[in-house]
């Protein structure tokens, strides 16, 4: 298996109140696996939502990603404006291109973006899991709800899974 890993909506439209927090806590998780990623030269896929009437267009602040997440010069970006961040983008095409198959999934609407993802990715025959801690929503039982119906991976289960030898 060869797993990427796609990092959905981590926007500054979506940093206040609660979901700041829970931001900040998903950004935690998401940047002490990165570096494992980027080591493996495995696939890292940074997805931000496009949405012209709320004014989350690129070169707004709000469409920027929060601080504290950072792409690596050659990591794909993908614009979506959907849910599903395999709708009308290209992220289908370029996991295939990398011979992609499982999809390690962070960020945020746990409920809606991320899970649409998730579902996406099911529907493409891809192995989707979700990176527990690395969820934000509005809500801590929004985050809870998605991980109950999900296959889910701790950090360290990832880590030690991506680091064993191959056989």
């Amino acid at each position: 298996m060869k797993p990427a890993l796609i990092i959905i909506d981590m926007q500054q439209a979506f940093y206040k109140g609660k979901t700041a927090k829970l931001m900040d806590a998903a950004t935690d998780y998401i940047n002490y696996i990165l570096p494992l990623f980027r080591r493996k030269k495995l696939p890292v896929i940074w997805v931000q939502d496009m949405d012209k009437d709320d004014g989350i267009v690129p070169g707004n602040k709000g469409f920027d990603l929060i601080k504290g997440l950072k792409p690596a010069i050659g990591e794909k970006k993908i614009t979506k404006q959907y849910g599903n961040s395999f709708n009308k983008t290209d992220l289908e095409a370029t996991l295939r291109h990398a011979g992609v198959d499982m999809v390690i999934l962070a960020g945020y609407c746990a409920e809606y973006c991320v899970l649409s993802t998730y579902r996406g990715a099911l529907d493409r025959d891809l192995t989707p899991i979700m990176l527990r801690g690395a969820l934000a929503s509005n809500r801590q039982k929004n985050i809870d709800f998605v991980l109950a119906i999900s296959d889910i991976i701790s950090c360290n289960a990832l880590r030690r899974f991506l680091s064993a030898p191959v056989t």
